[in-house]
């Protein structure tokens, strides 16, 4: 568990499809304005270097993990001594394409995340991944989960039984208002970090993508005790800026009426289920 508080920020921008260059600029611009006011790491939402699509014309905007964008994202952590975690549609060296996120440390270190859950509409661009990861640097282990990822419970629990402290969702969630979509995250978001009493932060995309979708601009952070920390709705680019606290973590964990997650019995959830009928 983390034995430290951590400042980290979560961004709201507009990522415009296929606009690599100027999306990379726009990463630099709130990056370098996350570590100004004490940010160690910076959040960034889904697909932000790419831009998000589910049109199959987004393979054409992909980019590796190892080509020269992800070499400037990590220079770019070097020289701000802060952790980003980017999006982007990834050509892999397999030729399939992902929805991944990636995790670059100040030493140059890295991970990626691939989506496991893929939204129906986006099976067509994309293969789902396979490998179910949490990121761990000095005494803070997190997960990273992708937008439709978040409403399957099993994915978070399996991320808090590793270990996790926070989980980041970064999400490319279109349509409706600002308020419209904190109240849907909010139908599901607090119980992720209820049940499992952990952060979750949360970051979506906002504005015109230029490839026919709109997006409200988002950002949400829950105490591990599911209960808003800070929240930013915004029609345009912005910056949420909180403080993960030890104390806050143990507040909950450290209390056996609040901490549900070590009395759970999954022994029992393996047990075949029987329906009786009752007359």
């Amino acid at each position: 568990m983390m034995q430290h508080d951590i400042r980290i920020a979560a961004v709201v921008c507009r990522c415009p499809v296929g606009q690599v260059d100027r999306n990379l600029d726009r990463t630099r611009y709130w990056a370098t304005l996350a570590r100004e006011q004490g940010a160690a790491l910076v959040c960034f939402p889904e697909m932000n270097l790419t831009g998000y699509s589910n049109r199959e014309d987004i393979c054409d905007h992909a980019i590796s993990a190892a080509g020269p964008e992800i070499k400037s994202m990590r220079e770019l952590a070097r020289d701000l001594q802060v952790t980003l975690l980017v999006g982007f549609a990834e050509a892999a060296v397999s030729g399939e394409f992902y929805a991944a996120h990636m995790v670059i440390t100040p030493q140059g270190r890295t991970g990626i995340y691939r989506k496991l859950h893929l939204a129906p509409p986006e099976t067509d661009c994309f293969q789902a991944g396979d490998r179910l990861l949490i990121f761990e640097q000095a005494d803070f282990r997190f997960g990273l989960q992708l937008c439709y990822d978040a409403h399957f419970p099993e994915l978070s629990t399996a991320m808090a039984q590793a270990g996790a402290d926070a989980l980041f969702i970064p999400h490319a969630s279109p349509r409706g208002t600002a308020a419209e979509k904190h109240q849907s995250w909010m139908r599901h978001l607090p119980a992720r970090a209820y049940d499992n009493s952990v952060f979750v932060v949360a970051c979506n995309q906002t504005g015109d993508n230029e490839n026919g979708l709109f997006f409200p601009g988002n950002a949400l952070a829950l105490s591990p005790a599911g209960k808003i920390r800070d929240t930013l709705l915004t029609d345009e680019s912005g910056l949420l800026i909180t403080d993960l606290s030890v104390s806050q973590l143990h507040h909950t964990r450290g209390h056996r009426m609040r901490y549900f997650f070590p009395n759970r019995r999954p022994e029992c959830y393996q047990i075949p289920v029987h329906v009786e009928t009752l007359y």
